[in-house]
């Protein structure tokens, strides 16, 4: 397996590991609209002091959306720092170097999302100061590509990332936050 080059160096924190099958660094978004094309900078919604901006994920950290958008999940990977309990705690009986958490409730929608990574010219954007992964700007963006991603259950597994589903989110992302781990969690104010 041969993993490309990572600006890591880049970064605010240290990246998730590479996966099986993972493209050249590129900047993406990802959407369940087939019709985007163009990108204007917004404040998000749950956090409304922010400065209007556009985001994007980097190929390295694109799995974290291999959900449909409203989707509570727990995304984790060891880090430099992770210790040996740690370690052993969320990937002792797993060979995987990431795993990612979503709710029973929300199996079928996975099974069932369509979504499109959209391409983004890398030149306006800078890495995000505090989030690893994501990369903001400031003026409109046209998207360069339109790629279709399906069978997001199928994708984790041929990328070698552990999918687990579970009732409840809630146990494992307590321990999760109290840990060495690295992780992102997104939408979680929809979890049961």
């Amino acid at each position: 397996m041969a993993f490309m080059d990572y600006p890591a160096h880049l970064l605010a924190r240290e990246a998730a590991p590479p996966y099986f099958g993972e493209e050249p660094h590129a900047l993406w978004h990802y959407s369940e609209d087939p019709g985007l094309g163009r990108f204007r900078p917004h404040t998000p919604a749950t956090n409304p002091t922010a400065p209007p901006l556009v985001w994007a994920v980097d190929t390295r950290h694109a799995p974290m959306f291999w959900f449909p958008r409203d989707c509570p999940r727990g995304c984790v990977w060891p880090q430099a720092d992770t210790t040996p309990e740690d370690r052993e705690r969320f990937f002792g009986q797993s060979a995987a170097a990431r795993i990612h958490v979503i709710e029973s409730a929300w199996l079928d929608r996975m099974r069932d999302c369509q979504l499109y990574a959209y391409r983004f010219p890398a030149e306006p954007f800078r890495p995000h100061e505090e989030v690893g992964g994501y990369w903001v700007c400031d003026e409109e963006v046209e998207a360069t590509e339109r790629v279709p991603v399906d069978d997001l259950i199928g994708r984790h597994a041929a990328a070698g990332i552990e999918l687990r589903v579970t009732p409840s989110i809630w146990p494992f992302w307590n321990r999760v936050a109290a840990s060495t781990v690295g992780f992102s969690g997104s939408r979680l104010r929809n979890a049961a």
